[in-house]
């Protein structure tokens, strides 16, 4: 079946090679109309296309109000195209460093894949007559775009094509720039979410026509937006993933500890650097030792359960080899985990206290940085509620933070310093009135709580932080 395809060139102050380009495309014959984004070039660039309507049907001509920058160029001509029932996108450029006749190159490589992308860094000669400052200039910008932000592929240019029948619009509601940048974001979002990329090696002459637009102001911007990116994702990796759908939301819990103030958007300067760090622990560290635990206690695909999921950063490896049910109590919370964790089995709103499961439902069991926060009468309410949801046999993984933990001293020094300079410092986290002090209290509790207390550790793997325990409900 042949795919409805458009061709999309954002033009500005393009008068010597609109038509040119314009002609050389229609020569190639492909079953695509071609649409121009003119913004509004003092040089005439829109009305000269204008003219040409007469011989080409498949023309489009879209007039803009100004100099909006290229990136939004090409955001509006990519909703334009999922409005208008478009199956894939072609993007180039108008200036001729993007070669014609290698777009039904990048047509038929996009078959295969989701996107595929001209790349001027697979053959050696990609870059014919460019003086040393710009290849240099072109070189350090596909470094950090790789080495800082992780993007395998040619990530700067503009010569793609999209299937828009695989990739979700809203995908590209994520990407932020509006300027030269929205090249690299939207390829680190793509990649983000598991789109498959193709690269097709291209050459990319010198310029011919006209002047190149990327001024050195405007270099130093996307260079300093790659290091933005990177920061971004450290302290909130989720806004660049689309999220599963949200689940219902019981109005009449009622979360005392006020969860929701938790885990929604921190605008403090404290709170943003305290979120950062907490982040990157979570998943340098913590969901290392998940991962190791889990796949020691539970086979695989195995019915877990985590109770008080927060926001999912340590899950998304699990999600793939587990059926992962997420419960939590703060929709905020539930938000972030709809963003990191879309293949979770389930995602529901609810309390540990009363957990909205039937008797005997679950394989497993497991939660990170919950039982601190609650009181001894409430943490007996919460194991019954474990014992009740676990299958005979079943297991529960607890990370209790240690009285003794390097954390606690850590950030009391850093609530003494806060308090210090503002009397009005909020407290970084909600009280930890539980922390475990020793392995034979855990024994005690776990055994009350009608469990047997498999395995205990507290040691150098999260630096002195959580204990991790492994219990199991009787049998019989």
């Amino acid at each position: 079946m042949q795919l409805r395809t458009l061709i999309l060139i954002p033009t500005y102050n393009e008068h010597e090679n609109a038509v040119r380009i314009l002609d050389e495309i229609s020569k190639l014959s492909l079953d695509a109309d071609l649409m121009f984004i003119d913004d509004n070039s003092p040089d005439g660039t829109g009305d000269i296309l204008e003219a040409q309507k007469s011989h080409y049907s498949r023309l489009i001509v879209h007039h803009r109000s100004g100099r909006l920058g290229v990136g939004s160029a090409h955001y509006e001509g990519i909703q334009w195209a999922y409005e208008q029932g478009y199956q894939q996108l072609v993007t180039m450029d108008c200036d001729f460093s993007h070669t014609p006749s290698d777009i039904p190159i990048l047509l038929e490589a996009v078959k295969s894949c989701d996107i595929s992308v001209g790349s001027r860094w697979i053959n050696a000669d990609g870059l014919p007559g460019w003086s040393m400052y710009r290849r240099c200039l072109t070189w350090l910008g596909h470094f950090l775009t790789k080495g800082v932000l992780g993007i395998p592929q040619d990530a700067s240019g503009a010569f793609r094509v999209y299937r828009l029948d695989r990739i979700p619009s809203e995908l590209f509601s994520l990407v932020k720039s509006r300027g030269y940048a929205f090249f690299f974001e939207s390829l680190f979002i793509i990649n983000r979410n598991g789109f498959s990329v193709s690269e097709v090696p291209i050459k990319l002459p010198a310029r011919t026509y006209g002047h190149s637009k990327m001024s050195k102001s405007l270099a130093l911007q996307s260079g300093c937006y790659i290091f933005e990116l990177w920061v971004a994702n450290l302290r909130k990796p989720e806004q660049f993933l689309m999220a599963n759908k949200l689940p219902d939301i019981n109005q009449e819990i009622i979360d005392d500890q006020d969860w929701d103030n938790y885990w929604n958007e921190q605008e403090d300067t404290s709170g943003i650097v305290y979120e950062l760090i907490a982040g990157i622990y979570r998943r340098a560290i913590i969901k290392r030792n998940l991962n190791r635990v889990i796949k020691d206690t539970f086979t695989e695909k195995a019915s877990l359960l985590h109770a008080g999921c927060g926001s999912g950063q340590v899950d998304d490896d699990l999600q793939h080899n587990m059926n992962v049910t997420a419960l939590d109590i703060s929709p905020a919370a539930l938000r972030r985990y709809c963003q990191n964790v879309p293949k979770a089995a389930s995602i529901m709103h609810g309390s540990i206290f009363d957990m909205p499961f039937c008797d005997d439902e679950f394989d497993g069991i497991y939660n990170l940085g919950v039982v601190e926060h609650f009181t001894s009468d409430e943490l007996v309410t919460i194991f019954q509620e474990f014992h009740r949801v676990l299958q005979p046999g079943g297991k529960v993984v607890i990370f209790w933070p240690h009285k003794r933990a390097t954390s606690v001293f850590v950030l009391k020094i850093c609530h003494i310093v806060m308090r210090f300079f503002s009397k009005n410092a909020k407290q970084l986290h909600p009280p930890e009135v539980s922390l475990l002090p020793s392995k034979e209290f855990a024994h005690e509790f776990i055994t009350d709580s009608g469990f047997n207390m498999i395995d205990y550790q507290f040691g150098p793997s999260d630096f002195f932080v959580q204990a991790i325990i492994v219990a199991e409900k009787p049998s019989v």
